[in-house]
């Protein structure tokens, strides 16, 4: 079966082109991680939504013009009906660009689902073209099923929103961690995930004149992308100890949730986080931070309302002092 869905975005052909192709782009309004070799024969890998992610490789390419690239899900679970073809072509226009998108050789049962994605997406990159700011997605914020890299993945998708957000005149803000400036905060959590990564065997750069949001996401995008490819099973030798593997994607969590909180207080924001999501974070990170590492790697346990939402109660945890103390 074949989708065929249009949109007409108030932009010129190649702006259009750069929001359907390039990562920094494509975060914002179609995927939580992207890897993209722009090239007829290089390949791509979309994690649309934390715990489903498309590969695929571009076919023809046409800059400002037509991008064609095969589509498939990842996953043992993914059939192989599911790999298909996807067409998108750009139409100029008075005023901006008709974006048509075709998806061919999709079985009759994933057909549907297919289309209500693509019609989700397609509107979430009208939003960003025409008001700069598609907003967070709903579908990212409540992962089901759920399990370790599922919720980095959808604390990923929080902690680059938040990090898209900072500019140069709040580098200089004092965060919730003492000891940190958001500048030096940026470099601990680029740091830390580089040092995840390194252990899983990921390539990137860590480029720290890039934004922090680009620069996180270069780290991150590749980490993720490796430990799913490894799977939860085992231990990891992170240099300074062998961690159990779940143990090691529970500090990817804490790492990006609670630096994403860290940020957002720095500017005076509240940080808009999925119950769901954060009581399952909560409940890593009680199976986390022994008792031995208070004064070390985390301050003492602060105290919050009884009413106070697992947000909340997360950040007083990892000891820090909550808005709602």
């Amino acid at each position: 079966m074949t989708i065929d869905q249009s949109v007409f975005i108030p932009v010129d052909p190649d702006t259009a082109f750069a929001l359907i192709t390039e990562p920094e782009r494509l975060r914002r309004w179609q995927t939580v991680a992207a890897r993209v070799d722009l090239r007829v024969g290089g390949d791509y890998r979309w994690t649309i939504t934390p715990g489903h992610s498309a590969a695929g490789t571009f076919t023809e390419i046409e800059p400002g013009k037509r991008v064609v690239f095969t589509w498939g899900w990842e996953g043992p679970a993914a059939p192989d009906a599911d790999a298909s073809t996807v067409t998108i072509t750009l139409e100029p226009g008075e005023g901006g660009t008709t974006v048509r998108l075709v998806h061919e050789g999709l079985s009759g049962e994933s057909a549907a689902g297919h289309s209500e994605g693509w019609t989700h997406y397609l509107g979430r990159l009208l939003a960003l073209a025409t008001a700069g700011d598609a907003g967070p997605d709903d579908w990212a914020a409540a992962p089901d099923p759920i399990n370790e890299l599922i919720s980095a993945e959808a604390t990923l998708a929080i902690a680059q929103r938040t990090l898209a957000s900072l500019e140069s005149a709040d580098m200089g803000l004092q965060t919730p961690c003492e000891d940190y400036t958001v500048a030096a905060l940026v470099d601990h959590l680029a740091g830390s995930i580089a040092g995840i990564g390194r252990a899983l065997g990921a390539e990137f750069t860590d480029d720290a004149g890039a934004s922090p949001e680009v620069r996180v996401a270069n780290i991150a995008a590749p980490t993720l992308e490796a430990f799913n490819a490894r799977g939860l099973e085992g231990t990891i030798d992170m240099g300074f100890a062998v961690l159990p593997a779940t143990t090691v994607a529970n500090i990817l969590n804490l790492e990006f949730l609670v630096h994403a909180w860290d940020f957002a207080t720095a500017k005076g924001r509240t940080l808009e986080v999925s119950p769901i999501l954060s009581d399952y974070v909560l409940g890593l990170a009680k199976e986390t931070i022994a008792p031995g590492m208070r004064g070390h790697s985390f301050a003492e346990e602060t105290l919050v309302e009884e009413s106070a939402g697992s947000l909340e109660r997360l950040v007083a945890f990892t000891g820090r002092q909550s808005t709602n103390a």
